[in-house]
């Protein structure tokens, strides 16, 4: 017998041992299956959806739908009001990131990350702008920002999270949700980073936040980019991640609330859309190839070729670097890190006394 012939039956005999093994290698990320959903796309008011998943990242029930016209992405049954309220204010933190206050190894990404995109935005914020973060968690952008000489505030739903910023790094940070805002031109730039994905509405917010800004004003978006694979296709969705957008649907959402494009800061193949928009007027534009282009973005890989890209295994290497050297003694480097943004009072630029939220006003913490 040849060496040919016994590697043919070799591998057939492998897919007969472990059928489920070979189905789920060779198998697309996706099955197709139209939706039922009476509910309007948020972009486009089309009523046609294809499911393109029937379970989170965790394996529990989540149906997941594509607009067939504009090709955004969204739960299919869209939480109310009331519920994401809810959810924010008591159940994400420990939902998402299993915990209700922070941990020493989340301060320490949470620092790095506000350095990183300091550095980034710091050519796009003009000197002496009243800087605002919509969804500022521990408060370490807003700190961050406020330490580099720009008056910087945020609202954070979540209790716990706003609590540790407000009283542990004092940071103005109110526990708000971005409509307790009075719509009034109030910031030069606006922060959105990794929110507008869990709005039930991220047109009205988007909206809400163009009221807030002054008329040369600036917003940062952040998200994941569902164009490239920032995560394997069976943990794709999540239910705190009411929307998932590709740099089509992104861009076509801002625009449809009255933005335009400053500059796209995303990395080629980057796992996040970054973008700097300005105020301009409404306009509905959707390419025809959106639709077409997202659903090829869900079939490219599926859970092998996801995790045997080479690209994949050298990010994974790095982060579990990051990650073993933010635990060696991470107590006394948050320590450190504290201390000095304790004694931080809003660099060269006296910072603002209060924020309005409605009819009421709220006094910077001290």
């Amino acid at each position: 017998m040849s060496d040919t012939t016994e590697d043919s039956l070799t591998l057939t005999s492998s897919r007969r041992s472990h059928p489920l093994l070979m189905e789920r290698i060779m198998s697309r990320s996706i099955q197709i299956e139209r939706s039922s959903r009476s509910q309007p796309c948020e972009l486009c008011s089309g009523h046609e959806f294809d499911i393109v998943s029937r379970i989170d990242r965790r394996s529990d029930p989540l149906s997941t739908v594509a607009c067939r016209s504009c090709g955004l992405v969204s739960h299919e049954s869209i939480p109310s009001d009331a519920d994401v309220e809810q959810y924010y204010a008591h159940d994400y933190r420990n939902d998402y990131h299993g915990e209700h206050t922070p941990s020493s190894h989340r301060i320490l990404r949470a620092w790095e990350g506000a350095q990183w995109l300091l550095n980034l935005l710091r050519p796009y914020v003009r000197q002496g702008s009243r800087v605002f973060e919509v969804g500022a968690g521990i408060g370490f952008n807003v700190k961050s920002f406020e330490a580099d000489g720009f008056q910087a505030e945020g609202i954070e739903p979540g209790q716990g999270f706003q609590k540790y910023s407000q009283d542990v790094l004092r940071a103005n940070v109110k526990c708000l949700s971005l409509f307790d805002m009075s719509p009034t031109p109030q910031y030069d730039f606006i922060l959105l980073v990794h929110v507008i994905e869990h709005f039930n509405s991220p047109k009205k917010a988007l909206e809400h936040i163009r009221h807030l800004l002054r008329p040369d004003g600036r917003l940062y978006v952040e998200c994941p980019n569902l164009a490239e694979p920032h995560a394997a296709p069976r943990k794709l969705f999540h239910y705190a991640h009411i929307y998932n957008f590709t740099p089509d649907t992104l861009v076509a959402m801002a625009e449809a609330a009255g933005f335009k494009t400053v500059a796209r800061l995303t990395e080629r193949h980057g796992k996040a859309l970054r973008y700097v928009f300005e105020k301009s007027e409404p306009k509905c534009e959707v390419s025809s190839a959106s639709y077409g282009n997202t659903i090829a973005s869900l079939r490219r890989y599926n859970d092998f070729t996801y995790h045997a890209r080479p690209r994949y295994l050298w990010q994974r290497l790095k982060r579990d670097v990051r990650f073993a050297s933010n635990h060696i003694l991470p107590t006394l480097r948050v320590h450190r890190i504290l201390n000095r943004l304790q004694q931080t009072s809003g660099g060269g630029t006296a910072p603002s006394d209060t924020i309005s939220a409605g009819s009421a006003t709220y006094v910077r913490a001290t």
